[in-house]
């Protein structure tokens, strides 16, 4: 083999890695640049802090995963958030707090007003699959419609007097203790996000669910040829985002002891940032669960790395912009070259 030969198939392997790793590459990057601005940032308080902030958008992020792979899309993911924010703080308030949403409601245990939330996201997520996959209406439009509806159900339920659109406050220990919490020094909240992100990763890899939304992602009329029940399996995997988005909501109303009814606005274009950027096909069929935590990520030390050094904020969003656009042009240049 001659040295010429050598050389291009070196290349090749440098190229394939640089691709297979840019999104780490990119991570690394950002954070080694922020630190020689000032090494500060390299501390564990940082980490811990950037960690905190990663918390609730991987578990919103993992649920819009389960959307785009199918090569669908879905706008109403933050207002189901807040929606589940929302119901959760309404039920979980001290009983001596002055402004209680319900006033002779009895102390309730933890988990009831949290799944009452994660319910009602997974219905109103399972209403999404219902509609694309019986009416074959376009996930753009049907989750357009679902966002307004659920914004307005949630707004008429914070207006409920004697709540009157108050924000709601004077949340329970033991629910801010979710949010806020330590077991063994460790942040409880991201501890739930690791579990989350390893039950998502086994759905994603070693069930046929996860076989199937990859299978209609890359082509949904073959997927119908080969068996796959698509109209059933985009019910389930709306459902499931849904309920991701619901928990998300809840351990957002526990990590900042509070919640309005615009908890959760925009949080569907950050979560469907994070997932492009680390590496969701906007065409579908291709997506994993590591490469959707490095996204996060890199949002989020972009968000606190850059306000950690003094940068304008204006400046952030204009980084943000370039980083999404660049990814969603490289997934668009692989999708015509496999073409």
């Amino acid at each position: 083999m001659e040295k010429s030969d050598i050389k291009k198939i070196d290349m090749k392997k440098v190229k394939g890695f640089l691709s297979q790793h840019a999104i780490y590459i990119v991570l690394v990057m950002l954070v080694l640049a922020i630190a020689v601005k000032d090494s500060r940032f390299l501390s564990l308080t940082c980490l811990k802090d950037i960690l905190l902030q990663s918390s609730t958008k991987v578990i919103i992020a993992l649920g819009i995963a389960f959307v785009l792979i199918t090569g669908g899309v879905d706008l109403s993911a933050g207002r189901v958030v807040g929606f589940a924010a929302v119901l959760s703080a309404s039920m979980l308030q001290t009983p001596d707090y002055a402004r209680r949403f319900y006033p002779d409601l009895p102390q309730l245990n933890l988990i009831i007003p949290i799944l009452i939330a994660i319910i009602a996201a997974l219905l109103a997520g399972a209403v999404n699959g219902f509609i694309i996959s019986k009416f074959s209406v376009p996930p753009f439009i049907a989750t357009l419609g679902t966002m307004v509806i659920v914004y307005g159900l949630n707004s008429i339920y914070f207006d409920l007097p004697p709540n009157d659109s108050q924000p709601i406050g004077g949340l329970r220990k033991d629910f801010t203790n979710l949010g806020s919490g330590h077991i063994f020094s460790f942040p409880v909240i991201v501890l739930i996000a690791i579990i989350v992100s390893i039950i998502v990763w086994v759905i994603f890899n070693k069930t046929r669910l996860g076989k199937n939304m990859y299978a209609i992602g890359g082509n949904k009329e073959a997927a119908k040829v080969s068996g796959i029940n698509v109209g059933l399996t985009l019910l389930i995997l709306y459902a499931i985002a849904g309920s991701l988005y619901g928990l998300g909501g809840v351990l957002e109303a526990a990590r900042t002891g509070g919640a309005t009814n615009n908890y959760g606005n925009m949080y569907e274009m950050d979560a469907i940032a994070a997932c492009v950027v680390g590496g969701v096909s906007t065409s579908g069929g291709i997506g994993t669960v590591q490469g959707i935590l490095a996204g996060v990520l890199i949002f989020s030390v972009i968000n606190y790395g850059l306000t950690f050094i003094g940068v304008n904020p204006y400046w952030q969003l204009i980084v943000k912009g370039l980083i999404i656009v660049t990814a969603v042009a490289f997934d668009i240049r692989k999708y015509i070259a496999k073409k």
